[in-house]
């Protein structure tokens, strides 16, 4: 049992956003295995995003622009109630003023904890925009957790000074970081010439930014005092590892759903055999690495 900020997890292993889409069904099928699972980001309003093609594969992981396409945040919310309860259920927001966000959690006041993105690094106006402006991301934080007595996590990018934007989302509040979300990037098709994603740049996740993220976790363990849960590039119990004794309390998985529904499972596996050969629990792993 992993307690989170007063969520109580299972495993440290939760679903990141923006991977499963906006249908409560695949959300249902992983919470049987994981710790926790976070929604697609949501808005007040719908987002039909950027045209295909929005995300393509590459040898070392994913490059998408989907362009926080969601629905509205009535509509989904109304399909995020068939949620089965298997796990804590973790809704992802992004807005553009604390008005939207504090809207937006009255709206899915039945969630466990929410998300706040402030770090997509393709959709104008919101997400890693929102993170580049200190004193709104610290207001955004501090009326969110007025609104609510739900656990509150800012996702950060490493695009960002995100030491110092983890210590303004601290200073508001926060229950804890997220660290990262999807790196800039873009790949060109050699016959057409031209940029593959429609909108040109788009997000690298995948094994390509494992060791940023890692970093990212080092250097936040040893500035902060909240919580951080790990993201990028994890795909195996070794990863789940490193992210631990770099100082993350749980770790977020993502690209590796579009190999395989079983990843949790797969990745619990190991784990558990090397949590059991070393005599150790999960929790004695985090930022282990900062006092050897």
């Amino acid at each position: 049992m992993i307690i989170l900020s007063r969520l109580k997890l299972r495993n440290p292993l939760m679903l990141a956003s923006g991977i499963l889409g906006s249908h409560v069904g695949s959300l249902n099928r992983i919470a049987k295995q994981a710790g926790a699972v976070v929604t697609k980001s949501v808005g007040l309003k719908g987002r039909e995003g950027y045209r295909n093609p929005c995300v393509v594969s590459w040898e070392c992981g994913i490059l998408n622009a989907v362009g926080l396409a969601s629905p509205p945040a009535e509509e989904f919310a109304k399909e995020l109630k068939k949620f089965n309860r298997a796990c804590p259920l973790i809704v992802s927001l992004f807005g553009s003023t604390p008005e939207e966000f504090v809207k937006l959690v009255r709206i899915f006041d039945f969630a466990d904890a929410f998300e706040l993105n402030l770090s997509c690094p393709h959709a104008k106006g919101l997400g890693l925009e929102i993170g580049r402006d200190f004193d709104l991301v610290y207001e955004i934080v501090r009326c969110v957790k007025k609104s609510t007595d739900k656990p509150i996590f800012a996702k950060v990018s490493a695009n960002l000074d995100y030491v110092e934007l983890a210590k303004v989302c601290e200073s508001a509040k926060a229950d804890g970081i997220v660290a990262i979300n999807t790196m800039r990037g873009m790949v060109i098709d050699i016959v057409s010439k031209r940029p593959i994603l429609s909108n040109v740049s788009g997000g690298v996740s995948g094994k390509a930014i494992k060791p940023i993220a890692l970093k990212c976790v080092w250097d936040l363990y040893e500035e902060v005092d909240i919580p951080i849960i790990g993201c990028g590039g994890i795909s195996n119990w070794k990863d789940v590892v490193e992210f631990a004794l770099a100082g993350a309390k749980a770790v977020q998985i993502g690209s590796a759903f579009y190999y395989s529904y079983d990843v949790i499972e797969n990745i619990l596996e190991g784990l558990n055999s090397y949590l059991r050969i070393n005599g150790v629990c999960f929790d004695e792993l985090v930022g282990l690495a900062h006092r050897s």
